[in-house]
Order: C-alpha cells, then sequence, then structure tokens
C-alpha cells in the first residue's frame, strides 16, 4: 500500500547471500529534519515555560538580584539580615571549597529565594489588581480616581513584552455567584415572559429551591470552586459539548465567510496556497508565544488558543453507566489534542489525501502549496468503494458514528488512514461549486453561508477543530468545531488568514501565488480506504439524518449599510445594546410576544473563561418596545443601560446561566430532582444571539473599504427559533446572519431580516429625530481584485 510505503525509512530483501537492505536517504533525512525541528519546538516551549513561569518578572531580573546582594555584602552591610549565614553553616562541608566561595554559594542561593518571593508576591499584587472590575461599569469617558490608581498599578505590575500565556497565571477565579442572586436574577428575567399566575408559580418554586435544594447544591459547588481553577468550563465542554447525542453539524458547529465584496483571486488552488501558508505562519506564531495577548483593559485568558490546531473530537464507546445527565446510556467523546503535525487532510471529488506542509525543514512557500493542491485538483483517480460520503459519519447522530468508528476504523488501513484525518492540523475542503455574493446579487450569500454551515453533509470532516473551504471560484470559508473552544478564538486565527493572504503574500499579474516550486516536492498521499457494505449502510445513514437537518435550515446574511455603530456612538449609546434592543423589537413585530433571548458574553478575565449567557429580553426592553409608539427615549435609555449592566456582570462572572447549569450538574450527580432546576434548563431560547469580533488593527477599513469580512453565523438553538451573528465594521456597516427552520412555519430568515433592518431604521430615527435622511454608504466595491 502507498502510505506503508511511505511510512519506513528501508526496505530488506532475502537473498542467497543473505540479507540485501536498502537505505532510503530521502526518507531518513526527512527523518532527521523533522526530529531537528521538533527539538527546536521544544527548546522554544523550554524558554517561553521560563519566561512565563517567572512573568511579571524577567529571567533576566535574576542577575539584577544576585548582583545587587552581593555589591551591599561588599559594602560590609547584611541585607539579609543573618539568613545568609544561616543557609551557609547548613552547606554541605567540603574541602576544596573556601569560605569566600561558600559565602558567595550562600549569596547566590538566598538572592534566588528572594528573587522568587519577589515574582510570587508580584503575581499576587497582579492577581488581586485584575479582581477589580468596577471599571466596568463607569460611564463612557467617565474614569474614578479609583480607577486611574488601578491602571496605573496594573501597568507597573504587568511587565513589559507579555507572551501569550504569560497572564495565565495571574488571572483570578472564576467566583461562584450567592444562590440569593441568581435566584432573583433569574426571576428578573423571566418576568417579561409571563403573566402574573405564571410568574407568582415561578416565585414560590424559585423561594422553595433557594431554601432547601439550593443551598446544599450550592455547598458542593463552592467546594469544587476551592479546587478546581474554573468551576464551569469542564462542566461545560463535557455536558454541553461532548455528551450531545445528535449531531453536531449546524446545531453546534459554527462557520465564518470571506471578504464580501473582494475575491482576491479567481484561481481555487493559489487561494488555498496563500491562505494554507497563513495558517502555519499563524501556527507558528502560537507555539513561539509571539501573539500579543488582549492585555489592557482587560486582560484575556489564552489558554482556548492551545488547541487551535492539531485537534479533533473524537466519539468513544458506550460504557452503559448511568451517569449521563439526559440517558442512562454514557459515551465518552473526547476533545484529542496532539502536540504537532506537520501535514494537512484534503478532500477532494469524493478522495481524501495527506499533503505534507514542511518539505527539507521548511514550511512550504505559498507557490509550492498551490502546486501540491492542483495536483489534488488534476488527480483523475476515482474514490475507493464507500470513501466519497465517508464524511456524512462525522454529520450524523452522534452515537452511530461511535459504533462505526470502533468496529469499521479501529485495525488496519481504515485506521490508518482515519489516523491521518484526525491527526492532522486541520482539515481542508475543495469545493467544486462556485459561492460568494456580489454587489449586483447580494442573495447569493445566503448559499454561501448554508454551504458553509453544511455543506453537502459529507464534505467537510465536522469533528476537527476546523475545515477550511475552497471554492472553484477562489472563494473560501471554514466551518468549526465549537467544543475545544469559542468563536473568537477562531475568528482572530480566520482574521489573521485573510490578511495576511492579501496584505502580504499578494499574488501575481495572473493569479497565482508568488515564488518558485522545489522539483523534488513528494507527491501528496491519496489515503485507502476498505469500507464493508455494512458500513456503507451506516455511511448512507447518517448522510440521511444530516441531509433532512440541512434541508431544514433557513440561512439569511445581508449587510446594513445605511449607518453603522459610528453613527450609534455619537448618539452616547453602546452599539451593542442598540442592536439587542433593535432585536427585541423585530423579533415583538415578528412573533407579537418577547421570547428569552440569549447573548453570548465572554468570561476570559478569569482563568480558563468561557462563556456567559446574558438574558438581553428584560423588563426594560420589553417597555420600551411596547411604548415606542408613544416615542418614549427615557424607556429606551433605561433599557440600553440595563442591557449593558447585565453584559457587564455576566463578564465579571455574576451572570446566572451557568451558576444554573452546575447546580444541575451537582443535583444529577446527587440523584436529587429540583423542579425548579428542571423547568429553569428547559426553557427554550427562542433568539440566540452573539456578537462576532474584528480585530480592527489587521485591516485598514479606511483605505481598502472593500476589504470587510462577511463575520460568520450558527445554526437555531430552537426549533421554532431564531439564531442572529452581527458583526460592526467600521463606522458605517453592520452586518447580520440569521438563522431558522422551514419546518416552523411562524420563522423566517428573510422575514425576520426584514424586521431586523426597520427596527434599526426606527431606532435610530428615534435617538436622532431632526435627521431627514439616514446617509447610505456608496463604496464601488468590485468582487473580483487581481492583485495589491
Amino acid at each position: 500500500m502507498a502510505e506503508a510505503h511511505q511510512a519506513v525509512a528501508f526496505q530488506f530483501t532475502v537473498t542467497p547471500d543473505g540479507i540485501d537492505l536498502h537505505m532510503s536517504h530521502q526518507a531518513l533525512t526527512e527523518i532527521y529534519l523533522s526530529g531537528v525541528r521538533s527539538w527546536k519546538k521544544r527548546i522554544i516551549g523550554l524558554k517561553n515555560s521560563v519566561i512565563t513561569g517567572v512573568y511579571p518578572a524577567s529571567p533576566s531580573s535574576w542577575l539584577f538580584v544576585v548582583i545587587a546582594i552581593l555589591a551591599t555584602m561588599y559594602t560590609r552591610s547584611d541585607p539579609s539580615m543573618g539568613l545568609i549565614a544561616k543557609i551557609q553553616e547548613h552547606l554541605p562541608v567540603s574541602q576544596s571549597m573556601s569560605n569566600q566561595c561558600q559565602t558567595l554559594v550562600s549569596a547566590v542561593l538566598f538572592s534566588t529565594m528572594l528573587w522568587l518571593l519577589l515574582i510570587f508576591t508580584m503575581r499576587m499584587c497582579l492577581k488581586q489588581l485584575l479582581s477589580y472590575h468596577r471599571w466596568m461599569f463607569e460611564k463612557h469617558g467617565k474614569m474614578s480616581n479609583t480607577t486611574k490608581v488601578w491602571v496605573a498599578l496594573v501597568r507597573i505590575f504587568s511587565g513589559r513584552k507579555p507572551l501569550l500565556y504569560s497572564y495565565q497565571g495571574s488571572l483570578p477565579n472564576l467566583p461562584v455567584p450567592a444562590i440569593k442572586d441568581t435566584v432573583k436574577r433569574h426571576l428578573e428575567s423571566v418576568r417579561p415572559l409571563m403573566d402574573d399566575a405564571e410568574y407568582e408559580r415561578m416565585t414560590k418554586l424559585s423561594a422553595e429551591f433557594e431554601s432547601s435544594l439550593g443551598k446544599r447544591l450550592h455547598w458542593y459547588l463552592k467546594l469544587k470552586a476551592l479546587w478546581a481553577t474554573n468551576y464551569v468550563s469542564d462542566w461545560w465542554e463535557e455536558y454541553v459539548y461532548l455528551r450531545g447525542r445528535s449531531p453536531i453539524m449546524v446545531n453546534s458547529n459554527y462557520y465564518g465567510m470571506d471578504f464580501m465584496y473582494v475575491t482576491p483571486t479567481p484561481i481555487q488552488a493559489a487561494r488555498a496556497g496563500n491562505s494554507l501558508h497563513a495558517y502555519f505562519l499563524y501556527r507558528r506564531k502560537l507555539n513561539k508565544e509571539e501573539l500579543k495577548p488582549v492585555s489592557f483593559p482587560p486582560v484575556n485568558s489564552s489558554s482556548q488558543c492551545e488547541r487551535v490546531f492539531n485537534t479533533t473530537r473524537i466519539p468513544g464507546e458506550e460504557t452503559g453507566k448511568e451517569t449521563d445527565m439526559h440517558t442512562h446510556v454514557d459515551t465518552q467523546y473526547t476533545v484529542q489534542h496532539w502536540q504537532d503535525s506537520d501535514y494537512i487532510a484534503v478532500y477532494h471529488s469524493g478522495r481524501y489525501f495527506r499533503l505534507r506542509m514542511y518539505h527539507a525543514g521548511r514550511l512550504l512557500s505559498p507557490r509550492e502549496i498551490e502546486f501540491q493542491i492542483q495536483k489534488i485538483l488534476d488527480d483523475p483517480s476515482p474514490p475507493s468503494k464507500g470513501e466519497a460520503k465517508l464524511g456524512a459519519l462525522t454529520a450524523g447522530d452522534r452515537i452511530p458514528w461511535a459504533k462505526a468508528r470502533m468496529k469499521y476504523f479501529s485495525s488496519g488501513v481504515n485506521k490508518r488512514s482515519l489516523d491521518y484525518i484526525e491527526k492532522a492540523a486541520f482539515f481542508v475542503s475543495l469545493d467544486d461549486d462556485e459561492q460568494g455574493g456580489m454587489a449586483d446579487d447580494p442573495t447569493r450569500l445566503d448559499s454561501y453561508a448554508k454551504s458553509l454551515l453544511h455543506g453537502k453533509c459529507f464534505d467537510r470532516w465536522f469533528d476537527k477543530s476546523f475545515t477550511v473551504v475552497y471554492f472553484k471560484n477562489g472563494k473560501m470559508g471554514l466551518n468549526g468545531e465549537h467544543s475545544w473552544a469559542d468563536a473568537p478564538v477562531l475568528s482572530h486565527a480566520w482574521q489573521y488568514v485573510l490578511s495576511t493572504d492579501c496584505f502580504q503574500l499578494g499574488y501575481n499579474a495572473e493569479g497565482h501565488c508568488k515564488g518558485e516550486v522545489d522539483a523534488s516536492l513528494p507527491q501528496p498521499q491519496k489515503l485507502n480506504w476498505e469500507i464493508p457494505p455494512e458500513c456503507e449502510e451506516q455511511i448512507s445513514g447518517s448522510l440521511a439524518v444530516a441531509q433532512a437537518l440541512a434541508d431544514d435550515v433557513d440561512v439569511h446574511v445581508f449587510a446594513f449599510e445605511e449607518f453603522g455603530k459610528g453613527k450609534i456612538k455619537r448618539c452616547r449609546v453602546s452599539p451593542d445594546a442598540f442592536i439587542q434592543l433593535a432585536l427585541q423589537l423585530a423579533y415583538y413585530r415578528d412573533q407579537g410576544r418577547f421570547c428569552l433571548t440569549y447573548e453570548a458574553s465572554m468570561t476570559r478575565l478569569f482563568k480558563e473563561g468561557r462563556t456567559e449567557t446574558v438574558r438581553s429580553c428584560t423588563n426594560e426592553s420589553s417597555a420600551f418596545v411596547r411604548a415606542l409608539e408613544d416615542v418614549c427615549r427615557r424607556l429606551f435609555q433605561e433599557a440600553s443601560e440595563k442591557h449593558q449592566h447585565l453584559y457587564r456582570m455576566a463578564m465579571t462572572g455574576a451572570g446566572i446561566d451557568r451558576h444554573l447549569f452546575c447546580l444541575y450538574v451537582v443535583s444529577k450527580y446527587l440523584r436529587v430532582e429540583s423542579p425548579f432546576l428542571k423547568e429553569v434548563l428547559s426553557e427554550p431560547w427562542r433568539l440566540s444571539t452573539s456578537q462576532t469580533p474584528l480585530q480592527v488593527e489587521m485591516f485598514d477599513i479606511v483605505n481598502y473599504p472593500e476589504y470587510v469580512s462577511c463575520g460568520g453565523g450558527f445554526g437555531p438553538v430552537a426549533d421554532d427559533g431564531y439564531g442572529v451573528s452581527y458583526c460592526a465594521l467600521g463606522d458605517n456597516m453592520f452586518n447580520f446572519h440569521i438563522t431558522c427552520k422551514h419546518s416552523c412555519p411562524d420563522t423566517g430568515a428573510n422575514k425576520f431580516g426584514a424586521q431586523i433592518r426597520k427596527a434599526l431604521r426606527d431606532l435610530l430615527q428615534l435617538l436622532c429625530p431632526n435627521q431627514t435622511e439616514l446617509r447610505k454608504t456608496e463604496v464601488k466595491r468590485p468582487e473580483f481584485k487581481k492583485d495589491l
């Protein structure tokens, strides 16, 4: 088999004269260079571990402390107050060591201990400083004296030029909110959704829970918070993501899109060449911790960055234990991360390939990657039996995939090929379709987004940390798996790739990548499979489930260019609060009622922080929506301030949903039923929203306004609800991604998009009543641009 031959460094045959040994010089060279690269990575990792370990001090500061102590000793003063002499008394007696040498060694030991004590003190001070969050609740532009002093102290204790993970040891732990506060905030959040009788019943249920079972569950949670780094994150990853049985395609995975108005090159292989090279440049920066951490304000946890590459979600076997939250069957799914991988897995026309990204110890150039991708595109070989739709196993229900993986992919050629996919840096899909939006046909964005969300249900590997999709016309996008990290982590890498692709690497006049090609590059390796008929039946079953789910998804993407966050800020309103209130108004007009609304907020101000929920539907927002016909600006301001307050509370660890979730997990471990928790966690999120962050320093929107990303989106959480993702692009534009299900007769993505547009206009008119006409951004945005 081809892959078996490439995996060995030598061959031998038995002859009458003995063993004839044939060494492969090229294979041995690759093994040597791979080892050198691995050792270089280890050395860099060790160096960074030392730098991060002593942060906020630096390794060189040790020498400064030693010299300072020795200098004071030579002035006949004892800065140690007798400790150096005590250390000297306990040193092992050596005839070869003079008294002066013993004194020197004792001074160095004392200096080292003093240096470590100073590091510990500085780190504790920085940790206490980072626990201060009152600055978030101050009005924009009005900083208190306390906060000014805090800013100065944080800058002093933060040191200079921190690495990516430098702050991790100084971040505070996520606090556990008081049970009475969580129950009170929950009641407040559901008041707009209930009539008086329902609210009275929920109030009694809440009081009963708080005074009895809630206290017991909360005690266990406080105990976990004392022991664990983060009392939420491990349970959130396991129970919300890894224990799920339904398909992760659409239900969990999300997508990211290319530039909206520009395609840098129409050549599919060339676009892959530049962007794949950029991904590995990003991984190199990540491994060296050269990426700039989000430092101040606020300091964010970078722990999720570790699993961007070489990571796969792996289904496990059923154990039959009664430990799961929803069913007696326990299936152990895991997120597997490997330290390094020098290749990617590529899918094209039903075939899977392994493409090495390094040759002779160096990363392939963009032109060489383009050359290799073109080889795959030109490969005429047909897929093997059962191979073409194999990826559907990752798109369907999880338990059938776990069983099939154990039965058909645990040994032999299938295991070897599956290992190549799962251990790859990431997955690449070369699509035969053309996608992307154009200025004269914006509706094509809907098809583009839908393709990235689920594709053909078998041409993405949904278990990989992310799949990069390249379309025939040069457009690209990605599909991200959600369990290993939250969307902003992958979004940062995606935006780095977009920026590097266009503004640093570029293309020649013909649209090809720049540079030359090494003629000795090995061929991409086609993976082999032996799929039995029983497995093909399982693949067909998973594909049917996934196809039904994909067909049910309605997607609408649009750019709102009449105004942006710039004009909203001039009205002294938070852009995020403005959009959330617009969504509340749009949903009320669309459905004639209010609903429980999910807005994701990060909790990365704390160690291993992930997300919390901002319940955007409040008493204030519902009162404003009902009173809009009376043009009540005061209620708008109150609703906006309430939303900002809830957002800040969620960011600072005072949200309610993760606390309630963890209380529910504890109740399941204790095997006790809570009617309150059961009802709370069964409330549907009919409006699930999220804001896509934009790394503004990577794009020059003023000089290159056409280079704006479409952003990304996700599937609806509830069958009768909407999923809405939005992104502020510069000061004059918003992008919205709306999803719902065709099977619900009351929802429609385009219909809701029209309501959002109207709500945005009405809210701005409310804030700026003297404005006669909304200014519309008029920028000529070409669909294709050959060269920068």
